[in-house]
């Protein structure tokens, strides 16, 4: 058979023809055409007389399937004019015995037909017409008048009997565009078939658009919100999560550095955003008090917690102090329990904290609050150092705080003051009697001996200190303790570290936001301003906030409440996964940016000749280099504690089990707060594992590994100003990251750097090999000339070892 061609002459197309019979047995010419057809007479597969006929056909005559030119038409159809098959069709045929011509499908050529098609519709002829008898007339135009007559035909096989056809009307034969069925935003990504409505067009592809350049995105955002940020496919990014163990939706909200973490393995450079109302958020008073200009800051008072063994009377020494103050005489008295109080002593004012021992005050520091300036030991004349005792003692040296220790109940028979500083020195607390740089006073807090000399002593620390803050700015400080009232609703104490807090301040506190109502002190007088290292109990706020959180003046109170609902969103993130503590694994992997120096390790044994046994090797291992050292910044004996796992938090330590296990609470403390538990029961086996971490942790040698060459062909100016050096790598290969840079002019090194960008052509690329030509910036270099050389290179990390 003879391929289909179509030709333009003259604004009309000539469609070539069979003169035999093709495809299904047609019928007469003068009858109904085969399947729908069918001008002329009657007759035939279902097809009427005169035009129409058949499925829904198109103007004119009938049509074939849905479209119709002019006369019968279709699959080998009958007499009358021309006609279109499928959607498009010609304009009418002449009278003819043989079949219409025809358009159908559009695009295709037409099956030669007897008769003389109409000009095909849509873009094209149809399928081809059957074989048939004599000529028919000349097509017309779609929607045109009846085209001429033709010579009547002949029989053709099939049904019905031979009979004339009668000239065909042509009705308007246009085909229309098809529909497709999938759409795209991008036209250049539509595809349909035009001009066939019978059967949809090509399904649309949409090609996700990925951005040039950094990509900003917030700290918390949906999967959804970072696909159309990035480009990424969502799916793209759920399966991503899947392999890092997280199973989500759409519409799940992940935090900044998963994202980036995705969008680095498809190549996209990823920036935090930080809102507006964000950027002068405080996350830590020191900060804060260091942005203070030195001429605005004035003294404070300083603020102290008293920790000690159970039953060595820190409550009684607190109830001691306060009792001193009501006896000088001020008013009011102490009325409520607000968890911080202050007194003045010589026109001096000191703030205590009356939290319930070390766990609080390690609790808070673990939350990042460092409210307290010095730490009061109380230990009991009669009865020594104890348990609690030794844990207080690393949890004061771990947070770096002044200590003074109180040798309390001297005033019984039992009370030996000398054997209580030996053992203080046995865990290595030297007081200034023994030589040493820790203050000691003795006191009763029963027969109130020697308290004034306590606090005296308390002033003569923070002196040493010089505490300073500026009142005039706005007040930031943190929160003691919180509850829900009934009656007063959310009632929270804070402690002011800086500036002046006042009714009516709009606030942000945590998770927490709101408007303080009024303010309290610790007598429970209306205050109308608080100043720094002042305890005030506060209503007002929205929420109930945590001890610890920060509470932070702001200008308007909608800022701090969206601030409030992104930091809840964040909590509410972090409790449905994984929050990351300190590993082993992460001490290891520190050393590449020379971040830790020390190891710090909570030790917990059975017995006590283990802990001896271990800190033996830790002190081997510490002395065989002088680059790091492990730090036991608390060891004892029994179970691990909620305690432990609080202090290895703030301190970034590891816990070490040796035969001991962690308590129910401590287990749960250390999954939510992703501390890591380490437990053996053979010393070597531990030792080892220290020391790898040890090995990881030493200063890290590099050797430099040479892995491209290029030369500088040309060079182009971007608008930004900056230089993009055409290159041809002539050796080795550029990675666009991972490398560093060397401009050599004439053997000399012009610039060391970072490479900026990498393309070729229009496209960034990850690595360009030997052979080829690229584009690439040098990070802060512009003076790069044609006939420069170019050398790429990285640092190769070599193990450290003793």
């Amino acid at each position: 058979m003879q391929a289909v061609s179509l030709s333009s002459q003259e604004g009309q197309y000539s469609c070539g023809a069979y003169l035999a019979s093709s495809g299904r047995p047609g019928n007469p010419g003068g009858g109904g055409g085969g399947r729908p057809g069918g001008g002329g007479g009657g007759g035939g597969r279902p097809g009427g007389g005169g035009p129409g006929g058949g499925r829904p056909g198109g103007g004119g005559g009938g049509g074939g399937r849905p479209g119709g030119g002019g006369g019968g038409g279709g699959r080998p159809g009958g007499g009358g004019g021309g006609g279109g098959g499928r959607p498009g069709g010609g304009g009418p045929g002449g009278p003819g015995g043989g079949f219409g011509g025809g358009g159908g499908r559009p695009g295709g050529g037409g099956r030669p037909g007897g008769g003389g098609g109409g000009r095909p519709g849509g873009g094209g002829g149809g399928r081809p017409g059957g074989g048939g008898g004599g000529f028919g007339g000349g097509g017309g135009r779609p929607g045109g008048g009846p085209g001429g007559g033709g010579f009547p035909g002949g029989s053709g096989p099939g049904r019905g009997g031979p009979g004339r056809g009668g000239p065909g009307r042509g009705g308007p034969g246009r085909g229309g565009p098809g529909r497709g069925s999938g759409r795209s935003n991008f036209p250049e990504e539509r595809e349909g078939s035009m001009g066939n409505r019978g059967r949809p067009g090509a399904r649309g592809t949409v090609v996700s658009m990925r951005p040039r350049g950094p990509v900003e995105l917030t700290s918390i955002m949906t999967v959804r919100e970072f696909s159309e940020a990035t480009g990424i496919g969502a799916s793209e990014i759920l399966k991503a999560l899947l392999k890092g163990g997280v199973l989500a939706n759409i519409n799940q909200q992940i935090d900044y550095e998963t994202a980036a973490l995705i969008a680095t393995d498809f190549s996209i450079e990823t920036v935090e955003k930080v809102p507006e109302q964000l950027a002068g958020i405080v996350e830590n008073v020191k900060d804060v008090l260091s942005a203070q200009a030195a001429d605005e800051m004035r003294v404070r008072p300083p603020v102290v917690t008293i920790m000690g063994h159970v039953d060595h009377g820190k409550t009684k020494l607190l109830d001691a102090i306060r009792s001193a103050r009501v006896a000088e005489g001020e008013a009011g008295g102490i009325t409520q329990h607000i968890g911080a109080y202050q007194i003045e002593i010589n026109q001096r004012k000191i703030t205590f904290l009356d939290t319930p021992g070390h766990e609080a005050f390690t609790a808070m520091r673990a939350r990042g609050a460092q409210a307290t300036d010095i730490v009061v030991l109380v230990v009991a004349a009669d009865d020594g150092v104890m348990p609690q005792t030794r844990e207080a003692i690393s949890h004061v040296k771990a947070a770096g705080v002044p200590m003074i220790v109180a040798i309390n109940k001297i005033d019984l028979p039992a009370a030996n003051p000398g054997r209580i500083k030996e053992q203080l020195a046995a865990v290595d607390v030297i007081v200034e009697d023994f030589g040493g740089e820790i203050p000691s006073v003795e006191v009763s807090a029963r027969s109130k001996i020697n308290i004034e000399g306590l606090l005296e002593m308390i002033l003569l620390v923070a002196d040493m200190q010089e505490l300073k803050a500026n009142p005039n700015a706005p007040a930031v400080g943190t929160i003691i303790e919180a509850e829900l009232d009934k009656n007063r609703g959310s009632v929270a104490t804070v402690l002011i570290q800086n500036g002046t807090l006042r009714p009516e301040d709009n606030v942000l506190v945590g998770g927490v936001s709101g408007k303080i109502k009024s303010m309290f002190s610790d007598s429970g007088k209306r205050l109308r301003h608080a100043e720094p290292s002042m305890p005030v109990e506060i209503l007002g706020l929205e929420g109930v906030p945590q001890a610890g959180d920060i509470l932070q003046v702001m200008d308007d109170l909608s800022i701090a409440r969206e601030v409030a609902l992104q930091r809840t969103r964040q909590t509410r993130m972090e409790a449905i996964g994984v929050v990351r503590g300190t590993t082993l694994e992460d001490l290891f992997s520190q050393v590449q940016q020379g971040k830790v120096k020390d190891l710090n390790v909570i030790l917990k044994a059975d017995v006590q000749g283990s802990l001896g046994a271990i800190e033996h090797q830790f002190n081997q291992l510490s002395s065989s280099q002088n680059e790091v050292q492990i730090k036991v910044i608390h060891r004892g004996t029994g179970a691990i504690t909620e305690g432990d796992v609080n202090l290895a938090v703030a301190s970034q330590a590891i816990i070490i089990g040796f035969n001991a296990r962690p308590d129910p609470a401590a287990r749960r403390a250390a999954e939510q707060q992703g501390i890591d538990i380490r437990f053996y029961n053979i010393i070597y086996q531990l030792t080892d594992d220290i020391k790898k971490a040890m090995v990881g942790m030493l200063a890290p040698t590099f050797k430099e590994v040479v892995e491209g060459f290029a030369d500088v062909r040309n060079t182009f100016r971007l608008p930004s100003r900056e230089i993009v050096a055409g290159l041809y790598v002539t050796d080795g290969k550029i990675l666009r990251t991972g490398q560093s840079v060397r401009v050599l002019r004439n053997g000399a090194v012009l610039h060391d750097g970072k490479i900026s960008s990498l393309k070729r052509f229009k496209d960034d690329v990850r690595e360009v090999i030997s052979g080829y030509e690229c584009g690439l910036v040098v990070e802060g270099f512009t003076d790069v000339q044609v006939g420069d050389n170019m050398e790429f290179y990285r640092q190769e990390r070599v193990e450290g070892t003793f």
